[in-house]
């Protein structure tokens, strides 16, 4: 099995809400022109999948328009227990 490779200059690791034993690995490798999304069981790679750089606006616009419609949903939630309150 490959050794585990320090993540790059520009790059982080997020813990699964399941638990810590598993995480996404994000990398930049800009001298290839990818992003790579690696999943993490422990110290193994289970899984990784390369992302072209050109194609990384259209995730973060997708990851954006998510969490506008959970705030809002959030915001509803929160105005509907008010009124029920009042």
């Amino acid at each position: 099995m490959p050794a585990v490779r320090p993540l790059p200059e520009l790059g982080s690791i997020y813990l699964d809400a399941r638990g810590a034993e598993r995480a996404l690995r994000v990398s930049w490798h800009h001298e290839s022109g990818l992003v790579v999304l690696s999943l993490w069981r422990e110290n193994v790679c289970a899984g990784s999948f390369r992302l072209a750089i050109d194609e990384v606006p259209a995730l973060i616009e997708l990851l954006r328009a998510g969490l506008v419609r959970a705030y809002d949903d959030a915001r509803e939630r929160l105005d509907d227990r008010d009124a029920a309150t009042a």
